[in-house]
This record gives C-alpha cells, sequence and structure tokens, in this order.
C-alpha cells in the first residue's frame, strides 16, 4: 500500500511542476537584471536603425528553439522597426552565462543602445510580445501575415 502511496505523490509532484512550467513558457517578463555589459556576440548583432532587436539564444539541438525562429523572423518582417537575430550559444556557453540566460530558447529585446528592455523564456507568443514591445517601436505598422 505505501508503493501506491508513494507512486500517487510522485504524479502529483510531476503534473504541478509540468502544469508551472507550462505557465512559464512563452510568457513575457520585463527585464529585471542590473545592467551589465552585453557580450561582444550580442552587442555585434545589434540593429542600430532598428528600435528594437529580437536576439533569440539558440542552441543546435533546440526544438523548440526552432519554432521560436519561425515566430520571431515573422514577427519582424511583419513590424516596423523590429530586427530579429538568432544566436547560437552552443559553442559559446559563457555568452549564456553573461546574460543569465538559463534555458533555450530565451529570447532579449535590445535597445538600440544595448538595454534590455524585456525577455521571454520558452516559445513566444506573437501577439503578447508585439503589445509589451509597443512602447519601444516607432510608430508600430504591422502588415497582413501569411
Amino acid at each position: 500500500m505505501t508503493g501506491v502511496w508513494v507512486l500517487l505523490a510522485t504524479l502529483a509532484a510531476a503534473l504541478v511542476a509540468g502544469a508551472l512550467l507550462a505557465a512559464r513558457n512563452g510568457r513575457v517578463r520585463s527585464a529585471k537584471r542590473p545592467e551589465r555589459a552585453l557580450p561582444a556576440a550580442v552587442t555585434e548583432v545589434i540593429d542600430p536603425t532598428a528600435g528594437v532587436t529580437l536576439v533569440q539564444i539558440s542552441t543546435t539541438f533546440c526544438a523548440p528553439c526552432r519554432h521560436a525562429r519561425a515566430v520571431l523572423s515573422d514577427l519582424a518582417e511583419r513590424t516596423t522597426g523590429l530586427h530579429h537575430v538568432d544566436l547560437d550559444v552552443t559553442q559559446r556557453p559563457e555568452v549564456a552565462e553573461a546574460l543569465g540566460v538559463l534555458r533555450t530558447p530565451t529570447t532579449l529585446a535590445l535597445s538600440t543602445r544595448g538595454t534590455e528592455l524585456l525577455r521571454v523564456g520558452g516559445v513566444p507568443k506573437a501577439a503578447d510580445l508585439l503589445d509589451a514591445l509597443r512602447p519601444h517601436l516607432p510608430a508600430t505598422r504591422t502588415f497582413p501575415g501569411k
């Protein structure tokens, strides 16, 4: 009988952990980290002509990274003042460490000066991300999608 209780407790813990992870996936969060110098690999990809650069932190064998790339590149193509870059940190873990990134994909929204505006862990929801970015974009225009 003890084995049944252990099994039920383990199952309940797994369900709670899964629900928490699902709730956090794709959620837009404001930047909470103190201002620190960005790694050179990140400053090199910031587009000075775009209002916001979305830097997607990915790894080679990350399946959700491909989905995030599709969402972000489509959003950047349809939105004035938005630029998307995918930065693979498989061979450069020090970049992820310097940015405080613990999972991939993670998307950082950076201003032209390199200030982190917000971040998204997991695959972002395009509508939520665009709503959060509107105050940072010059006269946001989106074009009808595919």
